[in-house]
């Protein structure tokens, strides 16, 4: 396995970041476990999740999964660089969701006693919180870190002036600010290339992409889709919206003679500020599949045909402007 540093921090965490959020609605417990297991053998140290993974409101059924699998001990939490989320709603009354000081407070704690541990190694922000100032948010945060129960702030679904904003206000506060930045990136969705990157390679987030093969889409669907097997209608609806590329990346990863997941992830790590792109297998044998990833060189011939299929943009303003 490799490593990498998160951001600018002295954290080192895997070169791919063990996806939660299939562990109880598509996988049962037994497999969840046994997918984490393989995954600390692989040498994986980093798992996200979030406190409304399982998507019952309120009983944070994936974090509750992970806390009963470190309480197996064995060194497991020891092990994990564990991230989690908050922003959702965890109930139907107030303050039960968003960024406001009450709700990171209780959700912090919440989040510790589903998961049996003691400090959380990265607490992001699920989203921007438009009704709380960051001056609030770094108020609740710091609180937090200096409790023990916090080590690192991150992001997800930040613009680009949302992470400037984030780490202005920290700044003023002498305060480490955002390490890390969750975003909707691969190589069919590559709007953070604008300004999402930009901010976190000057502000020195690293960046973790959700969702690395565009909902199974870069992930072979053509030739599953021949051997019968069904996509759910919104994956149909976008294969439809993408075929051609679709048709033409498949084509060149046989080129390559490298599974199309692969080369999607593999192309990710390829990419400026990116520390581990987020995968999430719903077997053992999907997971032992995604490490191949680490191992695929792509030269810059072979980047430059991807950029074909897949235009990216250039950074602001360029891309728009001079």
């Amino acid at each position: 396995m490799e490593y990498g540093h998160l951001g600018r921090t002295g954290l080192l965490v895997s070169k791919l970041c063990l996806g939660t959020m299939n562990f109880g609605p598509l996988t049962a417990e037994e497999d969840s476990f046994a997918i984490m297991d393989r995954a600390h053998e692989l040498g994986l140290n980093f798992f996200d999740t979030a406190n409304v993974y399982g998507w019952k409101k309120g009983e944070g059924i994936t974090e509750n999964i992970i806390g009963r699998w470190f309480a197996q001990g064995g060194g497991r939490r020891e092990k994990t660089v564990i991230a989690t989320k908050l922003y959702g709603s965890m109930g139907d009354w107030p303050n039960e969701e968003k960024l406001s000081a009450l709700n990171i407070r209780r959700a912090a704690e919440a989040s510790l006693r589903r998961m049996q541990t003691d400090y959380i190694d990265v607490y992001q922000a699920h989203h921007i919180d438009r009704d709380t100032p960051f001056e609030e948010f770094w108020e609740a945060m710091d609180i937090l870190k200096q409790q023990g129960k916090i080590l690192y702030v991150g992001s997800s679904n930040f613009a680009g002036w949302h992470i400037a904003k984030a780490q202005e206000s920290a700044r003023r506060r002498n305060t480490l600010g955002l390490v890390s930045e969750q975003s909707h990136y691969n190589l069919i969705v590559r709007a953070p290339e604008l300004e999402v990157i930009p901010a976190c390679e000057d502000y020195g987030l690293g960046l973790i992409p959700w969702s690395p093969l565009a909902g199974g889409l870069l992930g072979g669907i053509l030739r599953k889709i021949d051997k019968g097997r069904s996509a759910a209608d919104h994956i149909v609806a976008q294969l439809d919206k993408h075929r051609d590329k679709i048709e033409q990346y498949e084509a060149f990863c046989d080129e390559l003679r490298e599974d199309p997941a692969n080369v999607g992830l593999a192309w990710l790590l390829h990419q400026r500020a990116v520390t581990a792109p987020i995968i999430g297998p719903r077997t053992v044998e999907q997971l032992d599949g995604t490490i191949r990833a680490l191992e695929i060189e792509l030269d810059d011939k072979a980047l430059a045909r991807l950029d074909e299929i897949f235009p990216g943009f250039k950074t602001s303003p360029e891309e728009y402007a001079w």
